[in-house]
């Protein structure tokens, strides 16, 4: 796991991104296309609500609707537009996209979120999505969002953040969502306040007016009346089979006859798709479009390269003029799409006719992806091609690349497609996906993986990228990272020091990474004078080693920490001094995504400031630590934190505050794990302000702003004894997006712990 993964985000550059820009692009729209005013009607109207959905099976022109009503609508608002596919199947990958589309039209929006993102360990919506939702606020501009092929998605963390985004969304932008069912949205509750628009397949039905329009323009043919009414009778008016009965028409002299053998379900459009279509096909055209439907998506040079011949671009502009399925996803046409439905009928017939030539079409698809630089694709199109050892050895060598674009979970992710044995035979492999499992807050997949590797483990094992020795990476990982092995402190620190032991080449990143852990762990256990030892040696080879910043400042934090529990103040504080212009960069350019570089120094410094009888800087220190600490979402450092400023609250004479924190820090150490040292200070700071304190003073005033009926269902469960993890399960949320709701509950009701948000909420009658 490189660290270099950090680097260009807290320097303030941006990494390029593998995105593609057809997907942020609404697709051409054909010449001749018929204009459904009454839909396009709808989706106008729809700029008084929250949320427009789009809902059909394939093929009843959801795509071609929506990019007709953008091409219309450009003249009056801004118009984000995100094409959706497999791959976008995880949240920063998905944020990415979206910040990206509203970017086309306000460049000004979205910077601190897209930095969030790139910053391992974050979840999105800890930082990134709140930042965007103030840039929106922050904007009068209308803009509109349209997220297409939504039912792709299957990461219930998407869902579960897209609808925080709709509960807090600025009147400014409204949300349409296509796809083929129902997104896991509180479409009901939307519906019953007026909020939603819906277009679904019924909708979408061509009327006879609206079919004569368009058999006429694709059949090139004109057809009576009876023949069109027949025809939109048999169909349902769907768009697919439509528009295939008025290919069969083209040149036909018998029209209505051929449209009469037109039926309206998928199956036999499939079929006659392939019968009558695919069959009298020219031969180079055939071949041509059967070779190609491996892609997902085309362009000249990438048909090119997979067929070994030249012309493929005049070759997809001629099918796209002869209407046979093929669309164009950009102004320049250089990116084109089958449709879906006409890419299966294209497959199934690869399949069966040349079965023995579709690995090497994905393997030379594969090769131009790479040479273009896009692994991720090249990844997926060699594991589709049943390639997995050059796969795993192309994920591997693109490791660290993958971390720099904050993209821990996409290569997890396209890790797990390779298989079980293909991370069997590569302990390397296992390990990697191991630190992107942690990085990607999936923590509980680190044991397992780990598993894998040490299982294989040999001692001439080829090094890991960065480390000296894999058996100290794994480590390392353990120690930091394993839920069992953390709470066991001196399991954790058997597995620090190995770790540390293995790694004896001062001049590698794995050398100061080894330490970082072992230090931390050491600090838990209250021996704070090895500690010091352990991080000063850190400290002083990170430079060397070409350890990033961010993590640079990491080193510091615990060191800061370690100097201050041993008495060295005034080495404490000037390490601080020294790191201050770092410090105050890396929030510039991160945000509060930087709260894992720098949550230690500040918490330090406002101990210092407590510690000189600078009662008033000390809380203003330690409330900005502690807003840090909820976000970077270790519990031991959290709690550590917190109970600091219980002490400086309570030493300013403000006992409420002081019993708010003490709260937050108990329920934190009850729902995560803390180090011993941080309990026992913890124990000791309770019973200095007294458990049986008055809670906070009765606040004046009312509430200002409504509670959302999340926020509501999230307060009366509040009251009971459930954790904030039970509390999630309860109500299908995960731990983070709780949090989230959590922390825009406590600013509503003015409050700063659980209990305080329970008292208030009684005050006003909400529960």
């Amino acid at each position: 796991m490189p660290q270099s993964s950090r680097r260009r985000a807290e320097e303030g550059e941006r990494p390029s991104q593998p995105l593609l820009a057809s997907k942020l692009t609404a697709p051409l729209l054909k010449p001749g296309v018929v204009t459904r005013e009454r839909l396009l009607g709808l989706l106008d109207d729809n700029g008084t609500q929250r949320l427009c959905v789009v809902v059909a099976p394939a093929g009843w022109g959801k795509t071609t609707l929506l990019a007709e009503w953008t091409r219309q609508a450009h003249a009056r608002q801004s118009v984000a537009w995100v094409t959706l596919d497999e791959t976008d199947d995880e949240p920063h990958r998905f944020w990415t996209y979206v910040i990206t589309a509203l970017r086309s039209s306000a460049s000004d929006l979205g910077d601190t979120a897209l930095a969030a993102l790139r910053v391992p360990g974050i979840d999105p919506l800890d930082v990134a999505l709140p930042a965007l939702l103030n840039d929106l606020w922050a904007s009068d501009a209308r803009q509109t969002l349209i997220l297409d092929d939504y039912h792709l998605l299957t990461d219930v963390r998407i869902h579960e953040a897209v609808e925080y985004l709709l509960g807090y969304l600025p009147p400014s932008l409204q949300l349409v969502i296509a796809g083929r069912f129902d997104p896991p949205l509180p479409l009901a509750r939307m519906r019953a306040r007026g909020e939603l628009t819906e277009i679904r397949a019924a909708d979408l039905r061509f009327s006879a007016a609206e079919a004569a329009g368009l058999v006429s323009t694709v059949g090139q043919v004109d057809v009576d009346a009876d023949t069109v009414d027949a025809l939109v009778d048999r169909t349902e008016g769907w768009a697919a089979g439509l528009e295939l009965a008025a290919l069969t028409m083209r040149g036909s002299t018998d029209p209505a006859g051929r449209a009469a053998e037109v039926r309206g379900d998928d199956r036999h459009i499939i079929d006659f798709l392939s019968a009558e279509v695919l069959d009298r096909l020219p031969t180079e055209r055939r071949d041509f479009l059967l070779r190609t439907s491996v892609l997902d998506r085309m362009c000249g040079p990438l048909c090119d390269a997979v067929l070994g011949r030249a012309g493929s671009a005049d070759m997809l502009e001629a099918l796209e003029r002869a209407d046979l399925f093929v669309v164009s996803l950009d102004a320049h046409r250089e990116w084109y799409r089958y449709h879906r439905l006409f890419r299966d009928v294209l497959r199934r017939e690869l399949d069966v006719t040349a079965p023995q030539d579709v690995r090497e079409l994905l393997r030379r698809a594969a090769q131009w992806h790479l040479t273009a630089g896009q692994v991720d694709e090249a990844v997926r199109l060699l594991t589709a091609a049943r390639d997995r050892r050059a796969a795993a050895q192309l994920l591997l060598s693109a490791e660290d690349a993958f971390l720099e674009q904050g993209a821990a979970a996409t290569y997890l992710r396209l890790a797990d497609q390779l298989g079980e044995a293909a991370v069997r035979e590569d302990p390397r492999l296992a390990v990697s996906m191991a630190g992107a499992a942690a990085q990607s807050g999936q923590l509980d997949r680190v044991p397992a993986l780990l598993d894998i590797a040490e299982s294989k483990l040999r001692d001439d094992e080829p090094p890991y990228s960065g480390w000296r020795s894999l058996a100290a990476a794994a480590a390392m990982l353990r120690a930091a990272f394993d839920p069992e092995v953390r709470a066991d402190p001196a399991l954790m620190l058997a597995h620090a020091e190995r770790a540390a032991g293995l790694e004896t080449d001062p001049t590698l990143q794995g050398y100061v990474i080894a330490r970082i852990t072992l230090g931390a762990v050491l600090s838990g256990l209250d021996r704070h004078a090895e500690a010091v030892s352990v991080l000063t040696d850190a400290w002083e080879r990170s430079a060397k080693a070409d350890v990033p910043m961010f993590v640079r400042l990491q080193v510091a934090g615990l060191l800061a920490m370690g100097l201050f529990e041993t008495g060295h103040d005034e080495a404490a504080r000037r390490l601080i001094r020294q790191l201050r212009p770092a410090v105050e960069g890396t929030l510039q350019a991160l945000g509060d995504a930087a709260a894992p570089a720098v949550t230690f120094l500040m918490a330090v410094e406002g101990r210092l400031a407590y510690r000189n009888g600078q009662h008033a800087d000390a809380v203003r220190l330690l409330i900005r630590a502690a807003e840090l600490a909820r976000i970077a979402a270790h519990p031991s450092q959290l709690v550590h934190v917190l109970t600091a400023l219980a002490d400086a609250a309570l030493a300013a004479g403000d006992r409420a505050a002081a019993r708010s924190a003490i709260d937050e820090a108990r329920e934190t150490a009850e729902a995560g794990v803390a180090f011993p040292a941080t309990a026992r200070r913890l124990a000791a700071a309770e019973e200095r302000i007294g458990r049986g304190a008055a809670r906070a003073a009765r606040r004046d005033g009312e509430l200002f702003e409504e509670l959302t009926d999340r926020e509501l269902s999230l307060l009366r469960a509040l009251q009971g004894p459930l954790s904030q993890r039970e509390i999630g399960a309860e109500l299908f949320l995960s731990l983070n997006t709780i949090k989230g709701y959590t922390k825009s509950l406590y600013r509503k009701l003015g409050a700063a712990s659980r209990a305080e948000a329970v008292e208030r909420g009684r005050e006003l009658g909400l529960i």
